[in-house]
């Protein structure tokens, strides 16, 4: 592994010069695609010890020189004709993923075993654990990390990113709940077990409160087991009084429960939000 990122490294500094021609530099670089495909390797992490977010930036380093070495190709699948840079994700039987028509994944996303792809997008780099939904025009964006168990209602965007440098990943930890058409981009983190309520706009700009206390418990972040909603706060301008986006955490609950979705509901209709 050490030397397919020194490799990659290599290849990096030397960007300028490469070319769809470099035949060598192409095959070095799919070893690394390989392994994110496979799941052996993975572009962001949670640190066990520090609990923030690791990146391994060769490897979306590996994702951006794949572009830069692919041509555009036109392909054929089933009735569908596509033109990219980039093949679509195969062998999903073997792999235990169930995907309907409208639903694809580009080669170097992982999909763990018992994934459910309704009609939805997920991007190079992504990872998307284990008995993980993603719903119908849902979308998992380059490099972004999906936990187990989650699921991603309709219309929900989880942002990507390759680029700036060193800039992270979403990252949705296990057993997670987000309502339909919420956001959650730029880095921005939701803890486990926690529940979005529908049009929740999450990024790291945007504060989370406690609803009762008022104190912002970080931005960018949901608590773990926590049920978080999407609300506005006043703001005071030279021009005018106007409301920016924040989330506010309505409840906590027991860590690990088992998320009861009639329940959630019920919590959720009363702040005025829903799954």
């Amino acid at each position: 592994m050490d030397d397919l990122s020194s490799a990659v490294g290599e290849l990096w500094d030397r960007r300028a010069q490469l070319s769809p021609a470099d035949a060598g530099a192409l095959e070095v670089v799919d070893k690394a695609i390989g392994l994110l495909d496979r799941g052996e390797v993975r572009v962001a992490e949670i640190d066990a010890e520090t609990d923030e977010v690791v990146v391994h930036e060769w490897l979306r380093h590996a994702i951006l020189l794949l572009f830069l070495l692919s041509g555009l190709e036109t392909v054929e699948y089933g009735p569908f004709e596509y033109t990219d840079k980039l093949a679509l994700k195969h062998g999903l039987q073997a792999a235990g993923v169930r995907a309907v028509p409208g639903a694809s994944a580009r080669r170097g996303a992982f999909l763990g075993r018992g994934v459910v792809l309704m009609p939805s997008y997920v991007n190079i780099g992504a990872r998307v654990g284990a008995a993980t939904m993603v719903d119908t025009w849902a979308t998992v964006g380059s490099c972004a990390q999906v936990g187990e168990r989650v699921h991603l209602s309709g219309g929900v965007g989880i942002g990507g990113v390759l680029e700036p440098p060193n800039a992270r990943p979403v990252v949705i930890e296990d057993d997670v709940l987000i309502g339909s058409r919420s956001m959650v981009t730029q880095g921005a983190r939701v803890g486990q077990g926690a529940v979005l309520g529908e049009a929740t706009i999450l990024n790291p700009s945007i504060p989370v409160f406690d609803a009762w206390s008022g104190d912002e418990l970080g931005r960018g972040y949901v608590p773990p087991w926590s049920v978080a909603v999407g609300a506005m706060r006043r703001r005071q301008y030279p021009s005018g009084e106007f409301f920016l986006p924040c989330v506010l955490v309505v409840r906590n609950l027991t860590p690990g429960e088992r998320h009861d979705k009639a329940m959630l509901n019920e919590i959720l209709r009363e702040h005025g939000a829903s799954t």
